[in-house]
């Protein structure tokens, strides 16, 4: 049990906000491409994102495993987007270390979704059982070349000034 629930509650839980957080980041992301601040999603991104990652570190574990690599990389740039955010208001370098930040952390969680993809998911999982065959490398490069293209339109083209109070 965890925080009360079963383990496959808990799992629930973690893979619901884990969605919802990759769900909310691709509105996010391409909202910042279209130079638009949805207040709502970032919100919403971020909470969720954030809890991915807190959730993630109360599975029973031994020892660090990539995931904790993950989640400790994902809490740190949550970290510098929400000081960017909050602190610097999107003022000046803060908007570049807003977009920037907030698409790795998307990035992480995204990155997850494919290992988790190829460990859970039956035909996934034929295609590359041990995660070293060429199907698993090429969907993670491919996501790498996604999100870098992403981001780096939404660094040229995100202008606007949160309207934070």
């Amino acid at each position: 049990m965890i925080l009360g629930l079963s383990i496959a509650a808990f799992t629930s839980l973690h893979v619901i906000l884990s969605l919802i957080g990759i769900a909310t980041g691709f509105i996010v992301v391409f909202g910042m491409i279209r130079a638009r601040w949805l207040s709502r999603w970032n919100t919403l991104f971020l909470v969720t994102t954030v809890l991915t990652s807190v959730t993630g570190f109360l599975f029973p574990f031994k020892g660090v495993t990539p995931g904790i690599v993950v989640g400790i990389l994902s809490i740190l740039v949550l970290i510098l987007a929400a000081v960017a955010l909050y602190s610097g208001r999107l003022a000046g370098g803060w908007r570049g270390t807003y977009v920037i930040s907030a698409a790795v952390a998307l990035y992480f969680n995204f990155f997850v979704l494919i290992v988790q993809s190829f460990e859970k998911v039956p035909s996934l999982n034929a295609l590359a059982p041990t995660q070293s065959e060429a199907p698993f490398k090429i969907a993670q490069l491919l996501a790498l070349i996604l999100f870098v293209v992403v981001t780096v339109l939404a660094f040229r083209r995100f202008r606007v000034a949160a309207p934070i109070s």
